[in-house]
């Protein structure tokens, strides 16, 4: 079973929850479960868990929030990771050089070595939302080179990009060394069961 490290930036100054949706909205479109209307979903505090299975792949998130009290949490569950959802807030600027700062330091962590990066720019159902390019650039992903990453414009809102997102990240985590790395760790020798 693939493991997916969902780290979530999150900011009580801008609009709209952003904790669970995008997990809620991935169990509504990977499975007959309905998902909980946006309303009704609370922000993540410490971790939540959800199961799905894509391209006959299992993958189980571990979403956890994004506040700064919540992130001494974050790497806990590296070492098991094998990818990584970074979930940034496109609807607010103001947010974003703290984004960058917490997505450099998970990426520096040494138990995320070659664990894909799948950034996600949320919000884009928002007029205020920045697009993906330019996050990328003010991200400068460009230093990325030897790690495989994609940055994607979604909305956890209204599901748009979650879908095609979700298979990028199942792909490359197939054709992973740290999948393969993890697998062999775990005694695992058929592929959709790690």
């Amino acid at each position: 079973m693939g493991r997916v490290l969902r780290v979530q930036e999150v900011s009580s100054k801008c609009s709209r929850n952003v904790c669970k949706t995008l997990l809620e909205k991935l169990k509504a479109q990977y499975s007959n479960l309905e998902g909980l209307p946006p309303d009704r979903i609370v922000p993540t505090v410490g971790l939540n868990i959800g199961r799905v299975e894509v391209s006959n792949t299992k993958l189980v998130f571990w979403d956890l929030g994004g506040q700064p009290g919540l992130r001494s949490i974050w790497e806990k569950y590296y070492e098991e990771a094998h990818a990584v959802i970074y979930v940034v807030d496109a609807a607010c600027p103001s947010r974003f050089e703290d984004s960058k700062s917490a997505l450099e330091k998970v990426l520096r962590h040494e138990d995320l070595q070659g664990a894909p990066l799948l950034i996600l720019a949320n919000k884009q159902d928002l007029a205020e939302a920045v697009s993906a390019e330019e996050l990328d650039r003010y991200l400068d992903l460009k230093k990325l080179d030897e790690r495989a990453y994609t940055l994607q414009a979604v909305s956890a809102y209204d599901g748009m990009g979650i879908k095609e997102s979700v298979d990028w990240l199942v792909d490359i985590m197939e054709r992973s060394k740290r999948t393969e790395m993890l697998r062999i760790r775990a005694g695992v020798t058929n592929p959709g069961s790690a």
